[in-house]
């Protein structure tokens, strides 16, 4: 099969309907119950670098980036990545990834993280985590956690359970919402790292 007229595109509202029909093929009605899919619904996924293969105007495949955080780490989540049935085995995926991955360093991130067959995403730049360095905030194959680092020290940095970033800022501005009107201290916890966001979604 020719992949000459296949187009990689940034992903955009118009292309929501055939996602959400070619992750429901690739994965059925058991995706909402997947420990990256709580975190996604958390706070959405960063369309500006999602990803979109579109042959004859239809799109084939597609992948999504996901901010997230754990522990004073920050780093975008890889997923669902997927693949209409009639194109896999083609390298689209392959290319998917390669382009999300190239996204995620201009835009800043300081890792890229999924939860994958380590095979696949092996030969692509991904690593096993360490077990027990992270968690999920539901069940999961632990030798499926893998990390693809950008920024030199970011995955030691990335400890804990993943949350979506938006659920990890909350969680640091609620001491300073917290204290004394009257207060002028500043807070000198070292556990409240605030990070610059990588772009909003």
């Amino acid at each position: 099969m020719s992949l000459a007229n296949v187009k990689y595109l940034p992903e955009t509202p118009a292309h929501d309907a055939e996602i959400e029909a070619i992750n429901d093929e690739a994965f059925g009605p058991g995706r909402f119950v997947l420990a990256a899919y709580k975190i996604r619904e958390s706070g959405g996924h960063d369309r500006s670098i999602s990803f979109v293969a579109v042959k004859d105007g239809a799109v084939i495949a597609s992948v999504r980036m996901t901010r997230v955080a754990a522990g004073a780490g920050r780093a975008m989540m890889l997923g669902p990545l997927a693949v209409r049935p009639d194109f896999k085995n083609l390298g689209i995926g392959r290319k998917l990834v390669a382009i999300a991955l190239d996204a995620a360093k201009k835009a800043g991130a300081p890792a890229v993280i999924l939860v994958g067959d380590e095979p696949y995403y092996g030969p692509l730049g991904f690593k096993r985590f360490p077990r027990g360095q992270i968690a999920m905030p539901r069940p999961v194959d632990l030798d499926r956690l893998l990390h693809h680092e950008i920024k030199p020290g970011a995955v030691a940095r990335f400890i804990g359970e993943v949350c979506h970033a938006n659920a990890a800022k909350v969680a640091e501005l609620a001491p300073a919402l917290a204290r004394p009107a009257a207060s002028t201290q500043p807070s000198m916890d070292p556990g409240i790292v605030v990070a610059p966001p990588l772009r909003a979604s």
